[in-house]
């Protein structure tokens, strides 16, 4: 029986996807503050990585949990649909099929309720450098 990770086309697939999304993501004028000084190579690697293992293909993700990750950001549940409409949007663009979207992001959606965050006072540093990041909802948004 065929992982969702072959399913779906592997690495290739997982790759091309994330990059797409990532190129949206980068340029949104709200979700693109969340990511200043992260390299965009950098994160579209880690989440090819990550959603790897969760469809069942290669364990090389060797970063913090989704929830360790995002401890410091501010995320709404605003931000987790324009995410969400973003990566549906690059899975059509990749030509994912549709039986393979609603899996892709019903496994993705799986992960919400970790890194949602209800009031500021849930923004937690990780460390005492680390900058919080409770970023207001640009108008032009």
């Amino acid at each position: 029986m065929k992982s969702f990770f072959d399913e779906t086309g592997g690495w290739p697939t997982l790759d091309k996807v994330h990059k797409v999304f990532y190129d949206k993501v980068y340029v949104h004028p709200w979700m693109k503050q969340f990511f200043l000084g992260v390299e965009q190579k950098r994160i579209e690697q880690q989440q090819s990585n990550f959603m790897a293992a969760i469809f069942g293909g290669p364990k090389r993700y060797v970063g913090n949990s989704p929830k360790s990750a995002h401890l410091r950001m501010f995320i709404t549940q605003e931000l987790m649909d324009i995410r969400t409409q973003l990566l549906e949007e690059s899975l059509l663009e990749c030509r994912v099929s549709a039986p393979n979207r609603m899996i892709w992001l019903s496994k993705d959606k799986n992960f919400h309720s970790t890194i949602l965050k209800k009031g500021h006072d849930e923004v937690v540093k990780r460390y005492a450098t680390e900058e919080v990041l409770i970023i207001p909802r640009p108008p032009n948004c």
